[in-house]
């Protein structure tokens, strides 16, 4: 089996190979916290977009489809691309973030109430 390269590539390490491409075109300028946030956003829609009008087990279904699948797997980079951009922009110790809100959400979804649920933790 391949190797991932999610097993092999620090968080950090991506974080400053997207703030050298951005610092190299000279984007800086253009990544405020509003800008960045935005196109987050529009880039979580076009990722979305793949998966429109159709049913679940049918969203599973289309990584069938090779082309299909490489054009997802670049729109979920453009997310976290612009994720790991803000983070740049903002400070934000995205590892300490992701992991202090794991915290949150265990407490929120305690296992013996949420396992096999979809509910929102107000609802549990």
């Amino acid at each position: 089996m391949k190797e991932s390269r999610d097993d092999v590539i620090c968080l950090g390490d991506l974080k400053r190979r997207v703030l050298a491409f951005a610092q190299e075109r000279e984007w800086e300028q253009f990544h405020s916290p509003k800008n960045l946030s935005m196109a987050l956003a529009a880039e979580a829609a076009e990722l979305m977009e793949h998966f429109l009008w159709t049913e679940s087990e049918q969203s599973r279904e289309i990584f069938a489809d090779e082309k299909k699948r490489v054009m997802i797997e670049e729109e979920l980079a453009d997310v976290v691309i612009y994720a790991l951009e803000f983070a740049n922009q903002t400070k934000i110790d995205l590892a300490a973030a992701i992991e202090a809100k794991l915290v949150i959400n265990a407490r929120k979804y305690p296992v013996e109430k949420a396992r096999g649920r979809s509910d929102k933790y107000t609802e549990l």
